[in-house]
Order: structure tokens, then sequence, then C-alpha cells
């Protein structure tokens, strides 16, 4: 630890996150509770509008590229403009935390949810190929861009929010919010599911698709709307009246003094998206795939991996609060390796489990929660929203876009292979979390072995 971090945190220890020590635990106030539930509902939505793109691919393949193309040259090209979204969510992430760090986290909190809530709105509304030919794709995939750009700057955003909020209780703060990130895909797939099983292929080919996306919008609309109630955090206000706010330009002052938080940020991150992307996204297709499962017990098997994810990040989050990061992710982020592997050998021997075998997985998924900790904990708070953002964003665009094929690929040798995938990312993410700096978690002994030799 720097002697200049250390006057800082003698002269002003409220600014520094003070999650982890017993002595300072204590319960949420009245005023945190309806901050975070706020959030977290807002992020359920934006994130909705987010994902529901994907439940919806092969319908917008077949209504917006040409009919003469092959199904899976279609299926391509959709999955080609959804990963567009991924792609743009570094440039919108850096440009909000920037402004976050000097202007304040409420404003681009709200912004990156306006930002979101009108291309969902707009993707409802779009022209098929068949009425405006090669302008319909490239109009979605315009949208799709701008969705990405939002969702750059919602989660990152979020988590410095609340945790700047919480404080002392950081952890149960972020794993609302991350909870809330997980109902927005939960959400998403049991409408879904409910459109499927309400309406015929062809009835939903011919206008009810466009349903999702215009409730999407106003969810968003909504939820920024509930925003307009939050405050700034106490952390920020803290900084502006001290005049602390980064005199330079923020994204030069992590990649210059935080070499290392970044690096442990981005493999934290990686296994944030092995976690996410292949055992609650991918892993319904792989199933039916791989192993020939019917479609409808893989969908409800999701649902209950997906609803024990939102579950057990809040656990998570208070336990990392209670008892320290390195105590908490040993055992949960081996229960998600054991819990993938035991999805995927079950699904082979004994399917008529898959339904409690995808739950402890999804509890096991839960785990992800661990990597807003880390990160919230590797920056000082000048440029936290900047460190977090650009890490988080960089690494998912990379790995968010590369996972899907690298495990499509090795599964095509091997229908274990996610689970070895997910198996080895996981333990790199466990060394992450071990080689994160905490010199700006001051007074955490539960996690003091790295702030000792700082």
């Amino acid at each position: 630890m720097s002697r200049i971090d250390l006057a800082m945190a003698i002269a002003h220890p409220e600014v520094y996150m003070q999650t982890g020590d017993s002595a300072s635990f204590r319960a949420l106030t009245v005023s945190e509770f309806q901050t975070l539930a706020l959030a977290s509902l807002g992020g359920a939505l934006e994130f909705y509008d987010f994902v529901i793109f994907v439940f919806f691919t092969a319908v917008i393949g077949k209504l917006f590229f040409s009919a003469g193309l092959p199904d899976w040259m279609r299926q391509l090209q959709t999955f080609g403009i959804f990963a567009a979204g991924y792609l743009a969510r570094p440039l919108g992430g850096v440009v909000m935390a920037h402004f976050g760090d000097i202007h304040g986290r409420k404003r681009m909190f709200t912004l990156s949810i306006l930002l979101m809530a009108i291309p969902t709105l707009l993707i409802g509304c779009l022209p098929t190929y068949r009425a405006a030919g090669v302008v319909a794709p490239l109009l979605l995939l315009m949208l799709r861009v701008l969705q990405g750009v939002a969702i750059g700057g919602e989660a990152p955003g979020g988590w410095v929010f609340v945790a700047e909020h919480a404080q002392q209780r950081a952890g149960l703060a972020i794993g609302l919010l991350t909870s809330g990130l997980s109902l927005g895909i939960l959400l998403g797939s049991l409408v879904a599911v409910g459109l499927n099983a309400t309406f015929s292929q062809a009835e939903i080919a011919s206008g009810l698709w466009r349903l999702p996306f215009v409730l999407g919008g106003v969810f968003g609309f909504i939820a920024m709307f509930l925003r307009r109630w939050l405050t700034e955090t106490p952390v920020f206000e803290e900084m502006r009246q001290r005049a602390a706010l980064s005199r330079e330009l923020p994204l030069r002052a992590v990649l210059t003094s935080h070499g290392r938080a970044v690096a442990s940020s981005v493999i934290s991150t990686w296994m944030l998206t092995a976690a996410i992307v292949v055992v609650i996204l991918m892993t319904p297709s792989l199933l039916q795939t791989l192993f020939g499962l019917a479609p409808r017990e893989i969908q409800m098997a999701n649902l209950a991996g997906t609803a024990a994810l939102c579950v057990s990040t809040v656990a998570i989050g208070a336990a990392a609060d209670r008892f320290g990061i390195r105590r908490v992710s040993v055992p949960i982020l081996l229960l998600l390796i054991a819990a993938t592997y035991g999805l995927y050998f079950g699904a082979a021997l004994a399917p008529s489990a898959l339904l409690p075998l995808y739950a402890l997985a999804g509890f096991g998924a839960g785990g992800v929660v661990l990597t807003p900790i880390l990160m919230i904990r590797a920056f000082p708070p000048e440029v936290r929203f900047t460190g977090v953002s650009f890490s988080y964003n960089i690494a998912y665009a990379v790995f968010g876009g590369l996972t899907p094929i690298v495990v499509s690929w090795l599964a095509r040798a091997d229908r274990f292979s996610p689970a070895h995938y997910v198996g080895v990312v996981t333990m790199l993410g466990l060394a992450a979390t071990f080689m994160t700096p905490t010199a700006h978690l001051m007074q955490d002994e539960n996690d003091s072995i790295a702030s000792k030799v700082s």
C-alpha cells in the first residue's frame, strides 16, 4: 500500500469500502434498501431488453434476411448481429464511465437505461426484409449496437452505484443488483416460453414477435422513471466536496497505475462469461444437440437454474460481507465446477434428474457475483467507475464473443467439453481472486493477506 493511499485512508476512511470487517457489519437502512430495490428492478428491466433478442433469433433470421439464403446462413447472420451488441459494450462503458467519474454516478446510471429503452422499442417497430430489403438488417444492426453501448454502462455503473451507497454492505448490495440482472434473463425466458406456448410459430412470425420488444421499451421507460428517485452516491459526493475527482483522463490513470487490478478483473470477468454464457445461455441448446434431450424438459430445467442463480447471487454477496471474498470464493467456485460436471454427466446418465442438477449448477453460477465485488475493491474511488467498466467490458467483448465459438467447436470432439471449459476458466477466476490488490479495501480483516503485502 502506497504512502499516499495510507494518508488518504487515515484522513478520509469513509471513502474506502469497508465490507468484511465484522465490527462494522450492520443491517441496511430503509433508504439504502429503497435505493437497492430501485436499482435492482431497473437493472432487471434493462437486461431483459438486452437479452430478449437471443430468445427470438430463429424468427428474426427468417424475417430480416433473404428467404433465398440457407437457414444456417440466416442464423449465423442473426447471431452476428446479436454479437455486435457485445462488441459495442466497451465503447459505451468507457465513455459513460469517464463522465461517471467526473460528473457523477447517478446521471450515467439513468442515461444508460434511456439508451436501452429507445432502440429496444424501435426494434419492435422495424420493417422486415420483405418490406425494406437490405435496409431492414442494417437498421437492426444499428439498433443492436446502440443496445450494446447502453448495456456497457449499465452493469458496471450499477455495481459502483449500489456499492458506494451501501459501503459496509457492498457485497449484499452488489448481490441484489446482480440478482436483478439475472432476473432480466429469467423474465426474457418466461416471455419467450409464454409466447411459444400460446401461439403458433406462424402467428409469432406474422407480427407477435414484436410484442416482447415493445414490452421491453415500455419496461425501460418505467425503469428510467423509477431512477429519478435515486440520489448520488455518498462516496462521489465526498470526493466532490474534497475536490478529489480525477484531474487526469480516468482511463489513462487506470492503465498507468492500476495494471494489476485490470488484469485480475479481466480474468475474473472471463470466469463470469463462462458461467453465464455456457451454463445459463448455451447449455439448453447443447443438451438438446449433444444428448438428444426433449426441449421442454430442458427449458423447465433452465428456468430452475436461472431462478437459483437469482437467489444465490444475493446469498453469496451477503456471505462475502460477513466472511470475506476469498473465504467464500473457494467453496462456491469449486461447487460451480462440480455442479457443471454433474449437469453434463447427469444429462448422459440420469436425464430424469436434469431439473435439480441444473438448479444446483445455477446456484454455483451465482459465484459470478464475486467478480463485481472483486472489481469494486480493486480500484480507488477516483477512477473506480472507469476501472470497473473498462476491465469488465473489454473482457466481456472478447470472451463473450469467443466463448460460444470455442465451446461449440470443442463440443464436436467431446460432448463434455463445455464442462471442461467452465472448470478451467473457473480455476483461473479463483486464482484472480487471490491476485487482486486490496489496497483500497481498508479494515477488511477477512481479506487481509494481499493488503499486508501490498
